[in-house]
C-alpha cells in the first residue's frame, strides 16, 4: 500500500515537470523542469527495484544531458537565456500528446491483467556485453557528436 502512495506521488512529479516543460515559455525553466521529471522516473525505477537503472538515470540524463542542454543554451542563445521563448505550435503538441494519452489509457483499460502481468527480469551480464559489443559503436557515434555540438558552440559564442 505505501509502494502505491509512493508511485502516485512521484508519478504526479514526472507529468508535472512534464507539463511544466512543456507548458513554460522559459528555456531554462523547461531545462529544469525536465531535470524534475528525469529524476521522477529514477524514483520510479527504484521503486520497482530498479536500482542500476535508476543511477544510470540520474548519471546519465539528470546529469550530462541537463548540463549539455544548459551548456549548449548558455553559448548559443543568449536571448533565449534571459528572455522567453514563443511556442506557436502548442495547440498541435497538446492535441498529439492528448491522443497519445487516450490511446495509451485505452491500451490499459482494455486488458489490464496483460498489461502489469509480465515482470521484466535484467540480466546485467548479458547488458554489460551487449553494451560493449553491439552498442558499442553507436554510443561513439552518438559522444562524438555531442562533443561537435559542444565544440560548434562554442566557436558560435566566441564570434
Amino acid at each position: 500500500m505505501t509502494s502505491l502512495i509512493l508511485f502516485y506521488i512521484i508519478s504526479t512529479i514526472v507529468i508535472g515537470g512534464a507539463l511544466g516543460m512543456v507548458g513554460t515559455r522559459n528555456m531554462v525553466h523547461a531545462i529544469l523542469f525536465l531535470l524534475g521529471s528525469l529524476m521522477g522516473v529514477a524514483g520510479i525505477y527504484v521503486l520497482v527495484f530498479a536500482e542500476f537503472l535508476a543511477l544510470v538515470q540520474i548519471l546519465i540524463y539528470g546529469g550530462a544531458i541537463i548540463i549539455v542542454l544548459l551548456f549548449a543554451l548558455m553559448l548559443t542563445n543568449r536571448d533565449d537565456f534571459h528572455g522567453r521563448m514563443e511556442n506557436t505550435q502548442w495547440p498541435l503538441a497538446a492535441i498529439a500528446s492528448l491522443g497519445l494519452f487516450i490511446l495509451i489509457a485505452a491500451s490499459i483499460f482494455a486488458d489490464p491483467q496483460s498489461s502489469f502481468e509480465n515482470p521484466i527480469h535484467a540480466n546485467f551480464t548479458e547488458i554489460g556485453r551487449s553494451l560493449f559489443t553491439k552498442w558499442a559503436i553507436p554510443f561513439e557515434i552518438a559522444s562524438l557528436i555531442l562533443l561537435i555540438a559542444l565544440i560548434g558552440a562554442i566557436v558560435i559564442a566566441r564570434s
